[in-house]
This record gives structure tokens, C-alpha cells and sequence, in this order.
């Protein structure tokens, strides 16, 4: 599904990948603020199409254009027995400190929220985890 909102001059271009964080509060006042903070916040999301429509900004030194994006699926590890394409999963989080590990974002991924239900689209394939979990890596829609 395509979603319609606001992003800096200089980030609004086709194919970029953001994350949305949430609204600031520089934002509060501004008479197209529910235009920006329509996206989920912790959610990736791409850009799929760049209009001609710019506006004056506060918080973007150039101002901002309207694009259209679309969410992306979260990237994700899961336990080896439940990954399975297709299946709906509890997504619990994880306790990992090894935060130089070069999976660390696959397995303490943004976006993800304990107790909802994701349903696995794609299995990419193992994570070699050094603390000794037997884990796959995955791609999850909510």
C-alpha cells in the first residue's frame, strides 16, 4: 500500500530507504504535521515515488517535497524451528550484548514490537551467532 508523506529536499529521492522515528517537536505548530506523522513509527519504509509539490520547512534547511512510500519488511532472526515462509509468528525480543556482531541488526531489529504477530515472507538463511543460538534469518510483514 502507498503512503503520502513529507521528507527533506535533499533525502526525497527515488529508492531511498529511511527509517521514521517519530515526531519532533520543532513539528508541533506546523499545519502539515499529520501529513508527516502518518507513517509507524520504528518502521523502514522506501521511497517509491517523488512529486513536484515542495514546501517551506522548519527543520529541512531546503525545505520539504511529497513523496509516496511504501513499508519495507522488517529484516529479522527467529528461532531455527519456527522458520517457516508463511508462517505467523509471536516476534519476542531478544537479550543480545554483542553488539559488535555483524548480525546484531538482524536480531535486535527496528521496527519490531513484542507480542504482535508477524507472518514470515522469505527465509534468507542461518545467522552465525557466535554466543551459540540456532537462529534464521528472515524477512517478517506484520
Amino acid at each position: 500500500m502507498v503512503t503520502i508523506t513529507l521528507i527533506g529536499e535533499k533525502l526525497a529521492k527515488e529508492g531511498n530507504v529511511f527509517y521514521y522515528m517519530g515526531p519532533l517537536t520543532e513539528c508541533r505548530e506546523c499545519r502539515l504535521k499529520t501529513v508527516c506523522f502518518s507513517l509507524e513509527e520504528g518502521r523502514l519504509y522506501a521511497i517509491s515515488s517523488v512529486r513536484q509539490v515542495h514546501h517551506d520547512c522548519k527543520v529541512h534547511e531546503e525545505g520539504v517535497r511529497i513523496v509516496e512510500v511504501e513499508k519495507q519488511p522488517i529484516r529479522a532472526s527467529v528461532p531455527m524451528r519456527a522458520a517457516l515462509e508463511g508462517h505467523t509468528i509471536s516476534y519476542e525480543d531478544k537479550a543480545c550484548l554483542n553488539i559488535g556482531c555483524p548480525k546484531y541488526a538482524v536480531c535486535m531489529p527496528k521496527g519490531t514490537k513484542p507480542n504482535l504477530k508477524y507472518r514470515i515472507l522469505k527465509v534468507v538463511g542461518n545467522v552465525d551467532c557466535p554466543d551459540g543460538q540456532y537462529l534464521k534469518e528472515v524477512f517478517l510483514e506484520i
